[in-house]
């Protein structure tokens, strides 16, 4: 490639639709609008979805359950990924390094998994497999925060 065979890309040069300016433009007479009916009229404005006075289907379909807006999202990690970090001390600042969980989330630990070695570990929340195991295994489960 070199500034010879440079070109812009598809669709740059384009110039805007420019509508009733006359017979010749293409666009002229009622300018891309068609003849009566709704879209024709000055200040029509239809809304997404509309289907010409048909039940939109956003409407059709039916609804279901209801979306809890307390409910608190934890990040799961399990007991193998913790024993394959192979560190002493687990903390939220080790689960961010390792990609296992980003900056402000909560973090809870599932019993998934074995543990082989001592293992401290501070998390929000702990599943009874989980602090069983890891208490089992000579480390501490430590939950840390008012979550």
């Amino acid at each position: 490639m070199n500034l010879s065979n440079l070109r812009a890309p598809k669709k740059a040069n384009e110039k805007k639709k420019r509508v009733g300016r006359g017979m010749g433009s293409g666009m002229g007479k009622t300018s891309t609008r068609g003849h009566k009916g709704q879209g024709s009229r000055s200040g029509s404005r239809m809304m997404r979805g509309f289907e010409g006075g048909q039940m939109p289907l956003h409407r059709r379909l039916p609804k279901r359950g209801f979306t809890n807006i307390f409910k608190t999202e934890y990040t799961v990690i399990n007991l193998d990924r913790i024993a394959q970090l192979d560190e002493a001390n687990v903390t939220l600042e080790t689960f961010m390094q390792s990609g296992l969980a980003r900056n402000g989330e909560l973090v809870k630990v599932l019993g998934d998994g074995e543990l082989k070695k001592k293992v401290n570990v501070q998390a929000h929340k702990f599943s009874k497999s989980a602090q069983e195991k890891i208490t089992k295994a000579g480390g501490k489960a430590e939950v840390i925060g008012a979550a």
